[in-house]
């Protein structure tokens, strides 16, 4: 049975006017029926146009956009834009967006607006999926009678569930959560994940985790993929991330991360991304690696399998 995601050497470039912006570089990952991968790694390392890039929601100014997007082990990419929106956009796939809580139209009802996917994309009347609306709110702990609010009348917190329920009122298989809880308080945020949690439990969701907040990833988390100038450059277990990353850029990474139950001594990573639109030769971290080698400079790394399904693309493990 083929996994319910697989990405194989997805590229996507952006035309700028300093150039060609390599924001997606060759990425590939498996996402299993169930499981979450959480994508984590600095601001403006590729993380969001990943997203759309699965989800095919792309700008004007795309310069290169390749690869392969297989769900349910059919190849996406092979499909034009207007099959792609009736078959798989919402329909085995959606998305919760980034500031999702301003991205509710302030003038229409919350009922209207999370029954709007229904009518568009399955056809069904307006009444019947505005009972399948108050299904939906009450599924991700709201009232039903809050389909006659508008978004103002919400709380943050609330919002944010108004947008999670929208996401799964198709009932996709799989779910891209990009940057969920951010802009929420610290309580509203283990009540968004314990929300996600239950969803996924009930329903065998498939999710994509994106987000900065490597504490937070813990939470739902099946494996992790750490992403660094449009390359993933660890993708393991998520056990074996928390407990000891291989890559210098991970490794670093969670040495930044503060602990509760244990005294360390936190670590920076020194210097700053590089610019995308013109990428250090060889791997793009060695400007900022500690442990960088000559052949760093130079050539590429390779993507390495250090152990089952945990791989590093750095020069430190291969052969």
């Amino acid at each position: 049975m083929p996994a319910v995601l697989e990405v194989k050497d997805l590229i996507l470039y952006y035309r700028t006017r300093r150039g060609v912006v390599r924001a997606v570089d060759k990425i590939s990952f498996i996402l299993e029926k169930g499981q979450t991968l959480a994508i984590v790694g600095e601001s403006g390392c590729g993380k969001s146009s990943t997203a759309n890039a699965i989800f095919r929601l792309l700008p004007r100014n795309v310069h290169r956009y390749e690869g392969q997007v297989l769900i349910n082990g059919e190849d996406t990419m092979k499909l034009d834009d207007e099959t792609y929106r009736k078959k798989i956009r919402w329909q085995k796939i959606s998305m919760v967006f980034q500031g999702a809580m301003n991205s509710l139209n302030p003038v229409l009802k919350v009922g209207f607006q999370i029954a709007e996917p229904l009518m568009i994309h399955k056809g069904v009347d307006k009444k019947e999926a505005i009972e399948k609306a108050k299904e939906a709110l009450k599924l991700v702990g709201i009232h039903p009678s809050f389909v006659e609010r508008y978004p103002f009348e919400l709380s943050g917190g609330m919002k944010q569930r108004v947008c999670i329920a929208m996401a799964l009122i198709t009932e996709p298989e799989i779910v891209i959560l990009d940057e969920p809880t951010s802009a929420l308080d610290v309580i509203t945020q283990a009540n968004i994940m314990n929300l996600l949690k239950k969803l996924q439990w009930e329903k065998n969701l498939s999710y994509i985790f994106i987000t900065h907040d490597i504490p937070l990833t813990s939470e739902l988390a099946d494996y992790v993929a750490v992403m660094y100038a449009g390359q993933i450059v660890e993708l393991s277990p998520a056990a074996a991330f928390y407990k000891e990353p291989k890559h210098p850029y991970a490794f670093r990474l969670m040495a930044s991360v503060p602990t509760l139950r244990s005294r360390k001594e936190l670590d920076f990573i020194p210097g700053r991304p590089p610019d995308l639109a013109k990428p250090p030769p060889g791997c793009r971290f060695h400007p900022r690696c500690r442990r960088a080698m000559d052949i760093c400079k130079k050539e590429e790394p390779p993507v390495v399998e250090i152990a089952p399904g945990h791989y590093v693309k750095c020069w430190l493990y291969a052969k």
